[in-house]
Formats: C-alpha cells, structure tokens, sequence
C-alpha cells in the first residue's frame, strides 16, 4: 500500500468519524492514534480530495459501517475490517496485516510498560512485520503457546519473539510443546517452575493478541505437525469450526472436548471473556472460524476483511 493511498485511507476513516457517526476531532484523533491538528488536517484532506459529498465515495466507508455494526453485535471493543473486493490469499492477508499493525502500535507505543501476550500464527507474524520499531524495552513479550512441535521441531510463526524484537523488550517463551505426549508429560512440563512463572505472567497481560485457525485437511495445526490428520477428520465430525492457541470452538461457539485437550499446555482461554483479546485473521478459508470465535465471545477485538465481516453478521448471534 503506497503512503498516499494510506493518507487517503486515514482520511476516509477521519470522514466517516466526523460526518456520519459525529465524533469530534479529539475522539477521532484518539481513534487514529493522531494528533488532534492532524485529525483536523485529515477531514479537510478527504474533502479536498471529493471523498465526502452526499456520503463517503471510498470502499473504507462501507468497512467501517461494517465495524461499527460487528462492535455492536458481537460486543467488540474494537473492530477494524478491510475491503476484500478482488483481493485474497497473500494480497488480502497484507491489508488485515497493515490495518492490524495500527492497531498494534497503539498499545506498543505507550510510556508506560505493558505485558503483551502473543500467540502463534501467519497473520500475527505478517502484522508485526509491518510494525514500526519501537524504543521500548520496558515492554514484556510473552509466549502464549508452546512452539515445539511433536518431532521436536519448532514452528517458524513463533511471533513474540518477531515483536520483542520490535519494541527491544523481554521476551518469555513457554518452555512445552503444543501438546505433550501423554497426560503424564503435561503434568511435568506444566508443573515446571518456568512454565508456571511465564504463564502466570502470560495470565496478568495487559492484552493478548491472537489468531483464529480453521480446522481442515491441510490447515497450519495440521501442516505443521500438531495435529494428525486422523485427528483432523476426528474434530471435522465434531463440528469444530475454529482453533485459538490449540482450544477447539464449534459452530456454535461452544467450546468442543476432545482428547487432545488433556496434552494441551498453552494458556487457557474462555468464551465470554472478560480480558483484552484483539485477534488477527481473515480470508474465506476462515469465515466459519470467524464466526464461531465472535459467536463464544472468545474475543473483544477484531481485525479482519469485508467478507469475513459480512459473513458472521449473517451468522447471527
């Protein structure tokens, strides 16, 4: 995305704010993460531009209705959609990465030290690769899934590791592997001092961000070794529709038992959750993932694309 179609992005999200949900420019430059002279400058731009006539001639416009309606539906405090039009696979995963960056640099560029706990995945890793470096090492990173697959190897989206190195802050790892061997082998593993310290402090994050995973032949759980496929066609019949840290979802929102969750290490999750849990993810292949993960109210902050959005508002509740 070139600097003037971004300028021009930004413009068109500052119009919306001020002309039809009649946010002032102090609310809309706390929104944007702006200045209150650059909001200003912002809304004269999209007029200038001819972005703003009867209403707002750009495709942002359309995206954020479709925020504000997600929000309200689905009890976000935050929400951000991307047009989708034409565009998918690595073209749309780029746009939710850029838009999810913004949102990212609103909680990294903060004075204040901050524990950020992260999860795994290919959007997370595409969005703190649009990061910007931050000078702050009062930040703490902290893993919230084991990277360790079950040969020993370690997955190459292991992103609070990527983010630390954003913000030159302490990076705390989760010293186990997705899924342990056996019930007895999680016991040890999570009964380790370190793996209590880290996911203790994983727990008191002040936000958490993370990924939503389909569950099919092929999907990342599966292609990177976490999952066999006879266990994939065994969650298929469950109706698992979403993953998020290796807990499984259902199309109804509901969290699915399975055998897998015994050997499960990573941080527990909750549906309804009353934390800060910002996820990243979008695409075609993810809309019932979607749907289910804001139908448990597993999160309270989206970043997704225009398709995704319009497909879980058809969902309903």
């Amino acid at each position: 995305m070139s600097k003037h179609n971004k300028k021009l992005d930004q413009a068109a999200r500052a119009a919306w704010m001020y002309y039809v949900a009649g946010e002032t420019q102090h609310d809309i430059a706390d929104k944007l993460g702006v200045s209150r002279q650059v909001a200003q400058r912002l809304v004269a731009l999209a007029v200038e531009e001819g972005l703003v006539s009867v209403s707002i001639t750009h495709p942002v416009a359309d995206c954020m209705t479709l925020a504000e309606q997600m929000k309200t539906r689905f009890n976000l405090e935050i929400c951000q959609v991307v047009p989708s039009a034409g565009v998918d696979g690595e073209g749309l995963q780029q746009m939710i990465a850029v838009a999810g960056a913004e949102v990212m640099a609103q909680t990294l560029k903060l004075e204040d030290a901050q524990t950020i706990a992260v999860g795994s995945g290919r959007t997370l890793r595409a969005t703190i690769d649009e990061l910007p470096e931050f000078d702050r090492p009062q930040h703490s990173c902290v893993s919230l899934i084991g990277a360790i697959a079950s040969d020993g190897s370690c997955t190459r989206y292991d992103v609070p590791l990527w983010m630390a190195e954003k913000t030159q802050g302490r990076y705390f790892i989760l010293p186990a592997p997705l899924y342990a061997d056996s019930v007895e082998d999680r016991d040890l593993w999570c009964n380790h001092r370190i793996y209590r310290t880290v996911t203790e402090k994983a727990a008191s994050a002040d936000i958490m961000f993370v990924g939503i995973g389909q569950v099919a032949a092929g999907c990342p759980l599966n292609a990177d070794g976490f999952i066999t496929d006879s266990q994939v066609s065994t969650l298929e019949s469950l109706k698992v529709a979403a993953e998020m840290l290796g807990h499984f979802i259902g199309e109804d929102g509901q969290r699915v038992p399975s055998e897998l969750d015994r050997r499960l290490t990573s941080v527990e999750l909750t549906a309804q959750t009353q934390r800060k849990v910002i996820a990243f993810a979008g695409g075609e292949d993810k809309h019932k993932a979607i749907a289910a993960a804001l139908r448990g109210r597993w999160v309270t902050g989206l970043i997704t694309d225009e398709a995704s959005a319009r497909y879980a508002l058809s969902r309903g509740d």
